[in-house]
């Protein structure tokens, strides 16, 4: 993983052009890898450096071999899929054996509806045995399914791998205004959360010993609650924490940051909180003490103003590219479907610039292998391009 740049592009699914010899100050640009129709995320794969896989919302899974998008899909479950507005199929993860057990997973909301508001359903599948770019026709297995019956957003949609091994989930709040059931203050419900949850290889899944209501009152899947719509989540490479970009209601965008550890059992707040204050929205006022085991966000932004401001943030990535400018190494990326600025976050002196780089209605980053970085510009105003970012 810590190869030299000159193996580093060989291996890249489309190398690019680096900052000229002696810059003084290089900047991050980006460049396009390929395009897809609605892309929703990006992600590779353990033990498959030279592919890129690309999440269509429609349903369907592309891959980017060499700088070349194949023209026939990886996986293609869109009969299963409702789409349109914040639902489809939503995001990848790839077991960390994938390269020998061929085991991945993919969330979506599904067509059991009521009104326009389906259930999610995560669901595990495998490679096929004879290609590396083709899934395993009758390899579905159902591993949850959560009821998603309030409204057709706030679905969440990420999927990731931990440090540990388990599967994390990101769950919406089931959606409408304000969460009036509680559902993301609620141990009963498992919206509004990341849980943690061991899929098992026939379907279906444990919940991991160490989870904080297992075997006490409460959901025992439930890693952390308090959480809107926590659309994209990630890990840091490097340290494990875990960084969550929670889409905000009527005045807030934040970003949440923790150790695993302290992740644990964690409340982020909504929708007693909003961002760093009560949620004026959702009735509470000035002075509400915030609610138990309550962890504030480490950066927020307003949805109006002047200076830093959107309404839907897209979280990001930890930057561990060895190939980008030393000023972005070790801070956290991330941009707002709105506004579409790409920024940087310094946790350290909790600081953030812009990177001097837009992207129309970003959906998603995702982590390549090496750690680079990619965006996809998605569905409402989005081109459908993937990039990358590179130094310039």
């Amino acid at each position: 993983m810590k190869a030299g740049r000159s193996n580093a592009h060989a291996q890249e699914p489309h190398a690019h052009g680096r900052a000229g010899a002696g810059a003084a100050s290089p900047s991050i640009g980006k460049h396009v890898v390929a395009r897809f129709d609605d892309p929703v995320y990006i992600a590779h794969a353990p033990g498959a450096p030279r592919l890129l896989f690309v999440v269509e919302q429609a349903g369907r899974v592309g891959v980017v071999r060499g700088g070349r998008k194949l023209a026939h899909p990886f996986l293609d479950i869109h009969a299963r899929v409702t789409s349109g507005g914040e639902q489809g199929l939503l995001s990848i993860a790839f077991d960390p054996g994938y390269r020998h057990n061929r085991r991945f997973y993919v969330y979506y909301t599904n067509r059991d509806c009521e009104g326009g508001a389906c259930n999610v359903e995560v669901d595990g599948f495998q490679r096929s045995s004879g290609s590396a770019t083709r899934a395993a026709e009758g390899s579905r297995r159902k591993i949850i399914e959560v009821t998603h019956h309030q409204g057709g957003n706030h679905n969440g949609g990420q999927l990731q791998f931990g440090p540990d091994g388990y599967l994390y989930i990101g769950i919406g709040d089931g959606g409408t205004a304000g969460d009036p059931e509680n559902d993301a203050q609620s141990k009963r419900s498992l919206l509004g959360k990341i849980l943690r949850i061991e899929p098992k290889p026939g379907g279906g899944y444990r919940a991991p010993r160490g989870n904080p209501y297992l075997g006490r009152r409460g959901k025992s899947e439930i890693f952390s609650r308090g959480l809107r719509n926590p659309f994209r989540f990630s890990f840091d490479s490097k340290t494990g924490d875990i960084w969550i970009g929670d889409v905000g209601a009527v005045s807030w965008e934040e970003i949440d940051h923790e150790t695993r550890r302290a992740a644990n059992g964690a409340n982020f707040g909504w929708h007693v909180y909003e961002g760093p204050e009560p949620c004026g929205s959702c009735g509470f006022g000035p002075g509400t003490p915030p609610p138990a085991s309550y962890e504030p966000p480490v950066h927020a932004y307003p949805h109006d103003g002047s200076g830093e401001h959107g309404s839907v943030i897209i979280g990001g990535y930890v930057a561990r590219d060895p190939t980008l400018p030393a000023r972005v190494r070790g801070a956290y990326i991330y941009t707002d479907n709105a506004e579409g600025d790409l920024r940087a976050f310094r946790p350290a002196t909790r600081s953030e610039f812009a990177l001097g780089v837009k992207v129309d209605s970003p959906s998603s980053f995702g982590e390549g292998s090496r750690h680079r970085l990619y965006v996809a510009s998605g569905p409402y105003s989005g081109n459908g391009r993937v990039y990358r970012l590179v130094s310039r």
